[in-house]
């Protein structure tokens, strides 16, 4: 048991310090959980449900942005704005993630997609930073209802592992013409429901299968992901304000190519 929690509080640790830095939590969970894991079924289960830690911890900051009732009525309107485009956002990965989420689980969860998507990704961020789209949306209650949707069309990429769900609503957002601060802000707010609506699906799907054992594995990494995640958080909204993302492009072709080389050797 103590060792399943120390396996718990470390995973916990990877998936709140890389939920929502542009760098794919998934990628590095499938990495650690070579060498740090539980069974196979409870493994899928707890990379995924300890991501609602990560997403309460969004919850608990923007709380005052999220809940539109007791403002007064602009304020209320606004709120309800950004939950309109939220949802419009989540529509595309809750249809597509219906359709193809097995499919990808089982083909696609292995350390050459994660290497190969960390390299496109760190490229790709590289990129966009090089050439720096023009901002016409400064902050998310300026960004449409159609690129809200477009959003989270991109963010479907994210379903390969090692792309980066952060990474593609980001990038994708300025690409589209929010500026960074109005790209991470909507990202945020599109977790949410994202990673609501994984969560509930993995418990329903794996629920038979949790022993008292596994529960208080699985409560550990949650927490530990939430207090992890709520420094990030933090972090990213004050590193944002005066840096480009450049220096997670660069971490992920590093990181890339060690798992290129170390996977080689273990072949």
């Amino acid at each position: 048991m103590l060792i399943g929690i120390i396996k718990a509080i470390v995973l916990g640790v990877v998936e709140g310090l890389t939920e929502f830095l542009p760098i794919s939590s998934t990628g590095h969970l499938i990495i650690v959980n070579r060498w740090i894991n539980f069974s196979p079924s409870f493994t899928t289960m707890f990379d995924v449900v300890i991501q609602l830690g990560a997403i309460l911890a969004v919850i608990v900051y923007f709380w005052p942005r999220l809940w539109p009732f007791g403002k007064d009525q602009i304020q209320r309107q606004a709120t309800l704005k950004i939950w309109g485009k939220t949802i419009i956002g989540v529509i595309p990965a809750i249809v597509l993630g219906a359709l193809l989420g097995k499919l990808i689980e089982d083909k696609l969860f292995n350390p050459w997609i994660v290497a190969v998507m960390l390299l496109i990704g760190g490229l790709i961020i590289l990129y966009v930073e090089k050439k720096r789209p023009q901002a016409r949306f400064n902050s998310i209650h300026e960004i449409p209802l159609q690129t809200a949707f477009l959003v989270g069309l991109i963010q479907c990429l994210s379903m390969i592992p090692g792309t980066s769900r952060a990474a593609a609503t980001i990038i994708g957002a300025m690409v589209l013409g929010a500026s960074r601060t109005a790209a991470v802000d909507f990202s945020f707010f599109l977790a949410i429901p994202t990673m609501i609506a994984a969560t509930g699906y993995s418990l329903l799907k794996h629920r038979a299968a949790m022993t008292h054992a596994e529960l208080i594995i699985l409560i550990t990494g949650f927490v530990a992901a939430f207090v992890v995640a709520l420094t990030v958080i933090k972090f990213l909204l004050n590193y944002i304000k005066q840096h480009d993302l450049k220096p997670f492009g660069y971490y992920r072709l590093v990181l890339g190519i060690l798992i290129l080389v170390l996977f080689s050797f273990l072949k």
